[in-house]
């Protein structure tokens, strides 16, 4: 098993990072080189951040201006081998009851195979105590609070098994924005935990994110016209500037990632042999409140979600958007308000 590494080590490496990207996120990033649409709402002064006693007033800067923040080394190495041999343990299909409730999802160019070489992901996973241990951890909720606030509440859990491309390039994750997901607000008590469950690169397909997207407004989106075809659920953004500037989040394993749900992002292709695993949660404030959607453009996205759950719980069963994320909803910190 590998060693987890030590505290003046993960400051080393937030050094590092922050050395690295700082200076290039400065030169690329400003309100002329976003298009219209991202430049929409630059001058609203939202506060993203709350106030805590976690984050350094270099890092509430930076995710105030970007809409991310990495931290290095976060989730120990034991945690993560324990989500790895339970998702294998879940590809094997040995024990029901592991994956029960869940949404497992397969690359739509690889549904020939089995096993984990035919799951891309796992979605849902919050009735599974070994996986959404990694939700409740409190390495990840002491961060989680500095954008929720003491009440909150893990919405949204995925675990990525992006598979080695066949050729088809439908490993890779448009340009999204995740809210385009969630009928409940504020967007600023909306944050997303992504952790590396190993090397993550840009050969085998790391996040792209556009520093400073979270500041616009949320974007139409839809599934892409792609030649090899997209993956079940994998929206993007129509009118996507592919001229803005895009960091490239290459990340050790345990590192961790906390993004704005507005913030631009995707992925490319894995272009490896091996697959490229993280584990991930959304976070809300358990004092946010839910919205209609009905007539926005939300609406595809609410539509496809309540059919996947009309098929799992039956045609005849009166169900909507709304129920579906309070069921999915479950509690972390502090205690269960509105949402």
């Amino acid at each position: 098993m590998e060693s987890d590494t030590g505290p003046s080590e993960a400051l080393r490496r937030l050094n590092v990072f922050n050395r690295h990207f700082a200076p290039l996120i400065q030169q690329q990033v400003s309100s002329d080189s976003l298009s219209p649409s991202l430049q929409a709402g630059l001058s609203n002064e939202i506060q993203y951040v709350v106030k805590n006693s976690i984050l350094t007033a270099e890092q509430e800067r930076s995710y105030q201006e970007n809409g991310f923040l990495v931290i290095p080394n976060l989730v120990p190495h034991h945690k993560i081998d324990a989500y790895r041999e339970e998702f294998e343990l879940i590809c094997e299909g040995k024990n029901r009851q592991r994956s029960a409730g869940m949404t497992i999802m397969k690359d739509v160019a690889l549904k020939t195979l089995s096993g984990e070489r035919a799951i891309n992901k796992l979605q849902d996973f919050q009735d599974n105590e070994v996986l959404f241990s990694y939700c409740s951890s409190p390495e990840l909720l002491q961060y989680v609070e500095c954008f929720t606030g003491p009440d909150a509440m893990a919405m949204h859990t995925m675990l990525i098994n992006k598979p080695p491309d066949p050729g088809s390039k439908t490993s890779r994750h448009p340009m999204h924005q995740d809210l385009h997901y969630f009928p409940f607000r504020p967007a600023k008590s909306i944050v997303c935990s992504w952790t590396a469950m190993e090397k993550v690169h840009r050969q085998n397909g790391c996040l792209v994110v556009i520093p400073g997207s979270h500041k616009g407004q949320l974007m139409r989106h839809d599934y892409p016209k792609w030649e090899g075809g997209v993956n079940k659920m994998y929206h993007g953004i129509m009118d996507f500037d592919a001229s803005a500037p895009r960091v490239h989040l290459e990340m050790e394993k345990g590192d961790t990632v906390f993004f704005h749900p507005l913030l631009l992002h995707g992925s490319g292709t894995n272009k490896t042999s091996g697959f490229r695993k993280a584990i991930s949660c959304h976070y809300a404030s358990s004092n946010c409140h839910y919205i209609d959607v009905a007539g926005t453009t939300q609406a595809n996205m609410a539509n496809e979600i309540t059919d996947v759950a009309k098929r799992k719980l039956g045609e005849d069963v009166e169900v909507n958007i709304k129920d579906i994320w309070y069921m999915k909803g479950r509690l972390v910190k502090g205690e269960r308000i509105t949402l």
